[in-house]
């Protein structure tokens, strides 16, 4: 089986927005291989985060791709202003739109990979339509809203669900978990298939970013370098 470039994807929500740069700057010196936006409408989350000004700023700051995941109702009025804005990958909610073929669809128009997230409560069979035409699914192992939440371990199940179905149809899709990833679940998570660890809480809340994605990358590659 291809195993794909293992991400970590320092997610900003957790980050000090008064030194903002300085977080990433050094995020991107530890060797994250892109940051993760969480944008929030208060709406389909409980709570309201950035927005495109703020996307814009970071593609100036960084020279890493930009993991944009909107966690927002009507999600296909929004791709194209995010991608003017510097978005690399565009991820959304399969809860969050009736029309998820065409959002894609607008992404890809845009030049941006397609990636779509589920809700822990939300089965993978959601997807079999368009499995075969997005380049990332994103399992939240956390309800999406808040950053600091405690992992649910059930969703393990759905990354071992992905993998096999990726093995059995030969589909191209990273594997993505975003919500209390953390040292301690680093290596299950990769062992089950995980191929980007998005984690916030667990790299900006200490007091050293860098060392935390320096120290996560590691833990990640011990799991890689044991599998059979």
């Amino acid at each position: 089986m291809t195993r794909r470039p293992l991400e970590i994807a320092p997610s900003i929500l957790a980050a000090n927005f008064a030194v903002l740069g300085e977080e990433v700057r050094a995020v991107e010196a530890a060797g994250a291989a892109v940051i993760h936006v969480d944008v929030m409408d208060g709406h389909f989350v409980p709570n309201i985060s950035i927005g495109v000004p703020i996307v814009a700023s970071l593609s100036k700051a960084t020279r890493l791709p930009l993991d944009v995941h909107l966690m927002i109702e009507r999600p296909g009025d929004f791709v194209e202003a995010f991608a003017k804005a510097g978005a690399h990958r565009i991820l959304v909610h399969q809860e969050a739109t009736v029309h998820l073929d065409r959002v894609i669809a607008l992404i890809h128009e845009q030049n941006c990979e397609a990636g779509v997230a589920l809700n822990p409560a939300t089965p993978v069979a959601m997807l079999k339509e368009v499995l075969d035409r997005v380049e990332t699914v994103l399992v939240m192992t956390v309800n999406p809203g808040f950053g600091g939440q405690k992992f649910i371990p059930q969703t393990v199940d759905k990354i071992r669900e992905l993998r096999d179905i990726r093995s059995r149809y030969d589909y191209g899709f990273r594997i993505g978990v975003d919500g209390g990833v953390t040292l301690e679940n680093t290596a299950e998570l990769v062992t089950a298939g995980v191929d980007t660890l998005v984690a916030g809480t667990s790299i900006f809340h200490t007091k050293d970013p860098g060392a935390a994605v320096r120290q996560m990358k590691q833990y990640a590659s011990d799991a890689i370098s044991q599998r059979v």
